[in-house]
């Protein structure tokens, strides 16, 4: 469907159309191969660390930090043309893109080698989600759209459960293998070949989704970067204490993710391969019915009238997921460690839809792929780029000792938790003033 430039309110609609319903599963499906294509390095430190003679911290890197630096960069500009440009063309670029870097990380015989490729990664996936919030903003009114943006989001447990469970069992069937052309092949490396390529075919798919008109724009209105920048800046206590507050809890997540099934195969003396059914599937439980119950949650009291629901959200699922996090990595036994770290997933997952459509109440539709990437890139910085690291340094530098993996998560979750929750208290009066104040 050709963009319509004329103006359009989303907030006049009772409620979206069927076919914005179809364009969140295609989304959902896109954003299920980036986690997958993502997390699967989390089941591979063993092999990857013996092949390529490599530290917990220089694996955090990998995981963390060559992944989200470049994530985080790119997707300030691809916000801009989130903006102006065709989206649907935007996100399946993005999909090739990562779909082709995560076959070359099988490729990789150095360490230097798997970094660049996992920043490929990375640039790839920057180009999704700005994307697809934006989309989403445009096919569904204001009061649908923590429902909506949380089911995509899901996406990323459903991604990263999958990730867990197939690559267990691919891990325990496939062997070194022999090419022509490119050698000798480690069962990790044959499997992110495996895992990156047919994301290609999703690629495509996004190609044939309509464009959506753009709502809540008048005709011709774009926004440069300064503009961006500007409007920040009139609402600047809302917008900084929200972003941070929301970046500090992604470091709570990501900094545990990472290495929760390495605590397994350490602490429990379990293989990968044992470890991923049970943990994909709470992965995939926990995180779905999470993030799902906070975005009905929210909904539900912004229907009501509560300005900050999307805030109160983030508030409660730190509640839930700290003490769960923190007993879950000091757990003495492989069955309470799941269960509780059942609830730590539950809880983690719970704000992340609400939080996006509070950044979409405060912000103009020409601006919200420029707001995504910058909030985006603080989520990515912290949380996929400092997580990992941070409990990396711990074990390597603090305990001294790969053993002690379950201290240096709950460490870190003991340390962002409070401080997540504390920026998003006060985040309430700010934002509460901000909402119903944007200049179209």
């Amino acid at each position: 469907m050709a963009q319509d430039q004329t103006l359009a309110s989303a907030a006049g609609r009772a409620n979206a159309e069927p076919y914005a319903w179809y364009v969140v599963g295609v989304l959902i499906i896109a954003y299920t191969f980036s986690f997958i294509d993502r997390q699967i390095l989390t089941l591979l430190v063993g092999p990857i660390r013996a092949t390529l003679k490599i530290s917990d911290f220089e694996l955090s890197l990998l995981h963390g930090f060559a992944f989200a630096l470049f994530y985080s960069v790119m997707g300030i500009p691809i916000g801009r043309l989130v903006d102006s440009r065709k989206r649907t063309t935007i996100i399946a670029i993005g999909i090739a893109v990562w779909s082709v870097m995560t076959a070359l990380c099988g490729l990789s015989k150095s360490f230097v080698q798997l970094f660049i490729a996992r920043i490929g990664v990375g640039v790839g996936e920057a180009a999704l989600s700005p994307g697809a919030y934006s989309m989403i903003g445009d096919y569904f009114p204001p009061h649908q759209r923590p429902r909506a943006l949380s089911l995509y989001i899901s996406a990323a447990y459903v991604g990263g459960g999958i990730a867990t469970m197939a690559g267990g069992a691919l891990i325990a069937m496939m062997t070194p293998l022999t090419l022509p052309v490119l050698g000798r092949l480690e069962a990790w490396q044959s499997l992110f070949v495996l895992v990156g390529l047919p994301g290609l075919l999703v690629a495509l798919w996004v190609l044939t989704m309509r464009e959506p008109v753009r709502t809540d724009v008048k005709a011709g209105a774009q926004a440069n970067f300064a503009e961006v920048r500007r409007h920040m800046a009139k609402q600047k206590s809302a917008y900084s204490l929200l972003i941070l507050g929301y970046a500090i809890s992604g470091i709570m997540w990501n900094g545990a993710i990472a290495w929760i099934p390495t605590h397994f195969i350490r602490t429990f003396g379990w293989t990968a391969s044992e470890v991923s059914l049970p943990y994909g599937l709470i992965t995939i439980v926990s995180g779905t019915c999470g993030i799902i119950l906070g975005g009905s949650i929210a909904t539900r009291l912004r229907a009501r009238g509560v300005m900050d629901a999307n805030l109160l959200i983030g508030l409660l699922a730190v509640a839930v997921a700290m003490p769960s996090g923190i007993a879950a990595s000091l757990a003495g036994t492989a069955t309470s460690a799941l269960l509780l770290f059942a609830v730590f997933l539950f809880g983690c997952a719970m704000p992340w839809g609400s939080a996006v459509a509070a950044l979409q109440e405060i912000t103009p539709n020409q601006m919200r792929g420029q707001v995504s990437a910058i909030y985006l890139f603080c989520l990515s910085l912290f949380g996929m780029g400092f997580g990992p690291t941070i409990v990396a340094s711990f074990t390597d530098h603090v305990f001294a000792s790969d053993a002690a993996l379950g201290s240096s998560m709950a460490s870190t979750i003991a340390i962002t938790g409070p401080l997540a929750a504390l920026l998003l208290w006060l985040a309430r009066a700010p934002y509460r003033a901000a909402v119903g104040k944007v200049d179209f």
